[in-house]
């Protein structure tokens, strides 16, 4: 597997994780528009591994304050953390359930294709935009409720459906719900680490049971797409966390449309 094509697949996978506009379809994509093979399962999993890393260090404050309130939750004590714990595992029976009952039944791979993604990407572009334009800006992770955690955790079975983008429809449903802007990417990214790291376990059990050859790829593309897909990752959540209260997410919307469009006449 060549260098550039690597380097395509971490920047590809670090930028698009946590923006609204589906890194997984960006994914299945990429071999596609570059005429390459399928970039296979050790690759996805080493990109996710470098797109997890950069969220929890990023997210550092948050992720120690997360393991001190679960220490306190076990002495009966709710502390700040503790909340946003309880917060995070509210959201997550939804798609605990259904991605379970998905693997059970291999039907992982149903959706995976380029005019699924494409209506995906525009049908999801217009919710995004309304949500941010007439949700009110009043909730924040201190304020929101059990029951608003859980909504978003419903929201976020629509992430299965490639194209969809798990941090779009997460941040959709928290801006519906009232949250911040920087709320809503927030939770949203926070909510991701135990799906990621779920993901990469069930997909790391499912490499090593299969015994294959991982689409071509050695264990030394995998470190080096992990590497990338963390600094591009850690980058963008940066950039996304400094401008998302000034921009928006009309700017997200739009491309989704765009890149919609062009996968339609793709697909089509």
């Amino acid at each position: 597997m060549s260098l550039f094509y690597l380097v395509i697949l971490a920047l590809v996978q670090g930028i698009t994780e946590f923006l609204p506009i589906s890194s997984s379809a960006h994914l299945i994509l990429a071999p596609q528009v570059l005429g390459q093979a399928d970039q296979g399962p050790l690759i996805d999993v080493m990109a996710h591994a470098g797109s997890l890393l950069a969220v929890l260090v990023y997210f550092r404050s948050d992720i120690g304050s997360v393991v001190l309130g679960k220490l306190a939750l076990l002495q009966g004590r709710i502390t700040p953390g503790g909340r946003i714990a309880l917060l995070v595992g509210a959201s997550l029976p939804p798609i605990i359930l259904v991605a379970g009952a998905l693997v059970v039944f291999e039907l992982v791979d149903a959706l995976r294709s380029p005019l699924v993604i494409a209506i995906a990407t525009l049908v999801f572009a217009a919710p995004l935009w309304l949500a941010d334009r007439y949700g009110r800006q009043v909730e924040t992770l201190e304020t929101m409720s059990f029951k608003q955690a859980a909504l978003i955790g419903v929201a976020q079975l629509f992430a299965l459906i490639p194209g969809a983008s798990r941090s779009g429809v997460t941040m959709t449903a928290a801006r519906a719900l009232g949250l911040t802007r920087s709320e809503s990417a927030r939770f949203s990214m926070l909510m991701a680490i135990p799906v990621i790291g779920a993901f990469g376990l069930v997909s790391l059990i499912e490499l090593i049971r299969a015994g294959e050859a991982a689409g071509g790829a050695s264990l030394g593309d995998g470190l080096i797409v992990a590497g990338l897909s963390f600094v591009t990752a850690w980058a963008a959540i940066a950039v996304l966390m400094k401008l998302v209260d000034r921009i928006g997410f009309l700017p997200f919307a739009l491309y989704r449309v765009a890149l919609g469009l062009a996968l339609l006449a793709f697909a089509i």
